[in-house]
């Protein structure tokens, strides 16, 4: 299954709260796969578990509008907008959780990896949302996340 374009959105966060910190929304003509997803951190030396989710949303957070990246220079811009009720990042409204897809714990002095195997990627449908999301607060740190997608299609 080629992909029409590859993606990336990344952030910085500084964060002590249960909160999305990335939200992706589907385009209306392309459904999009996971490619990875990852958190760090930079300035804690404190070893503390933390968890992380990469789950579905049924009503979109309010977020920050971001537009993702290209990772190949002449892919298309991704359908997958920036919108503060689509793709963003740090939610101020956290909108309706969904199924949640992967929940795992983490020690934040190692940081967290999905890279799954091409069987095990994540699809996001046509206007889906997936979001990747602290569910209780974290030890206060600068946080740093980010996603990979391709668009189907």
């Amino acid at each position: 299954m080629e992909f029409s374009g590859i993606y990336k959105i990344s952030r910085n966060v500084t964060t002590s709260t249960a909160i999305t910190i990335i939200q992706i929304k589907a385009g209306a003509s392309r459904p999009l796969k996971i490619l990875r997803a990852w958190v760090t951190q930079s300035d804690s030396t404190t070893s503390t578990q933390t968890g992380i989710q990469l789950l579905r949303k049924t009503a979109a957070a309010t977020v920050t509008s971001y537009t993702p990246l290209l990772m190949r220079p002449n892919d298309p811009v991704a359908n997958a907008a920036g919108s503060t009720s689509g793709t963003g990042i740090t939610a101020t409204a956290e909108g309706t959780d969904g199924d949640i897809l992967i929940e795992e714990g983490f020690n934040i002095l190692n940081g967290w990896l999905y890279l799954p195997i091409p069987e095990e990627r994540i699809i996001v449908p046509v206007n889906g949302i997936i979001g990747l999301k602290f569910p209780v607060a974290p030890g206060s740190a600068l946080y740093k996340a980010g996603i990979i997608f391709g668009e189907i299609g």
